[in-house]
């Protein structure tokens, strides 16, 4: 749909950036915290690991200070469970919960809105070696974890997310890290993890309501559409199918609280269904979540399926794996979309149509917490970082958020990835996302700077003029 002029940004857009704990702050074992499944699973050979990152948790004033001068609105990140709780449960680690109130101290007085997400996959080991999210103590676990932050820290922060693109850690156990051992769970397991996670979601959206009223919080998935490879119909049906198990189900549980039945049926067809015991699915309802938070890449082209293993393809890894799977779908490569050096669709218009079909079927305002291009940013000799192509990947998207919100989408924010330069998770520091560059290498530590990338300066001038200005080639 066109229109004869586009809707501006809202005057109080939440123009922001994004991190999370395990892959920038460092400091893995300083202060008394513990040991969580990232510091434990094998990373891939030749890439940096976690335990020095960006070194946000010593520097994070520094930063914060070169937040405030991008001019951002808001900064996303997330709490480290095992700074809180070393073992998970048991005794609070007064030094992890000051840690933060000090950040968000530290931001509030630069008059930036903190966005808190409290699990970023980095489960406590200590409850993992007791079997994870298939264990239902978890569940208390996490609500503990919560009531703690909450009670600490809820009068100091208005929005919060729960737990980081759960549909990933379910879909694709893979695409974070894999576990001592290298074996990844089974579907079963897989599923029951999923359906503790949800009510432990639920529990703690409403603890939140109940300890925070004045907060908003919400889910936050990894979220697409998917296009189907051509008219034939079989292939918009796998699409439909790939695109309702990988999202639409995720989220009709967490806003609605009930399975979705084409989500339950594919369950049942495999005996994948997990064991739901009496007050689960009430207490998923009464989470009721505020809004709903976004992390957008790419989208998928998807076809009938085969019904054999030639249906399943790797691909780029990350949140872009795209496996397939026999009975379901296939991959299909899509000739209208760009793709990254790293093999990561982009596709801007995606973003709009993913966007209004949340909103249509969910009716809640949506924040997009994560959206970016990653890259081997090149430091020049003379201390600058050309960075041109994340610049017109970000404005591209800022493009089609304005065109959504021109469409009735309630979109009240953009956090992209990365606020600074984070360890990827496969491709260490080789792919880098930040506005601001941190200087070190894969496992050269360096000095840390902190430079400004020149797309710091552009995404400064777009939030200084709310959108006016950047966009739509008016540079």
């Amino acid at each position: 749909m066109q229109y004869k002029e586009l809707r501006p940004f809202p005057k109080n857009f939440l123009w922001g950036a994004s991190t999370s704990a395990y892959q920038v702050e460092g400091a893995w074992d300083a202060d008394g915290k513990g040991k969580s499944v990232i510091d434990m699973m094998d990373h891939a050979d030749g890439t940096a690991g976690f335990t020095v990152a960006s070194d946000h948790y010593h520097r994070y004033k520094e930063d914060i200070r070169l937040f405030h001068e991008l001019g951002l609105k808001a900064y996303r990140f997330s709490i480290a469970w095992t700074r809180i709780f070393p073992d998970g449960v048991g005794e609070v680690n007064e030094k992890g919960l000051a840690h933060y109130e000090e950040l968000i101290d530290e931001l509030l007085h630069y008059g930036i809105e903190p966005i808190v997400t409290l699990y970023h996959f980095d489960l406590p080991y200590a409850l993992e070696e007791k079997g994870g999210w298939g264990n239902r103590e978890t569940i208390d676990a996490f609500v503990k974890y919560a009531c703690v932050v909450f009670d600490r820290l809820g009068k100091k922060v208005s929005y919060w997310l729960t737990i980081n693109e759960q549909n990933t850690l379910i879909l694709h156990p893979g695409a974070v890290g894999i576990p001592k051992g290298g074996k990844l769970p089974s579907k079963n397991d897989l599923y029951q993890q999923n359906h503790h996670m949800l009510v432990a979601q639920g529990k703690v959206m409403a603890l939140c309501h109940e300890m925070c009223p004045h907060a908003q919080i919400g889910p936050a998935i990894n979220m697409t559409s998917m296009y189907q490879a051509t008219s034939k119909p079989e292939d918009a049906i796998a699409a439909h199918n790939w695109e309702t198990i990988r999202g639409w189900s995720f989220l009709d549980l967490a806003v609605h609280g009930r399975y979705n039945r084409l989500l339950w049926s594919y369950l049942e067809n495999r005996n994948w269904q997990p064991v739901i015991e009496e007050g689960d699915l009430f207490a998923i309802q009464k989470g009721n979540p505020d809004f709903i938070a976004i992390n957008y890449y790419s989208t998928a082209t998807i076809a009938e399926s085969t019904g054999d293993a030639s249906d399943v393809s790797p691909r780029a890894g990350d949140q872009q794996i795209m496996l397939g799977e026999p009975g379901v779908y296939r991959a299909e490569e899509n000739p209208y979309v760009d793709k990254t050096k790293y093999g990561w669709v982009i596709d801007p218009v995606g973003l709009r149509l993913t966007l209004r079909k949340v909103y249509e079927r969910y009716n809640l305002p949506i924040i997009i917490t994560e959206n970016g291009i990653g890259a081997s940013d090149k430091l020049n000799e003379d201390g600058t970082i050309h960075d041109d192509y994340r610049i017109d990947f970000i404005k591209s998207h800022l493009e089609q958020i304005q065109w959504a919100l021109t469409d009735g989408v309630e979109v009240m924010g953009y956090c992209p990835w990365a606020a600074i330069d984070v360890v990827s998770t496969h491709q260490g520091y080789g792919k880098r996302y930040g506005f601001i560059y941190v200087n070190r290498g894969e496992f050269d530590i360096l000095d840390l700077k902190r430079i400004r990338k020149d797309s710091f300066f552009w995404y400064k001038r777009v939030i200084e003029s709310n959108g006016v200005d950047g966009l739509f080639h008016n540079d």
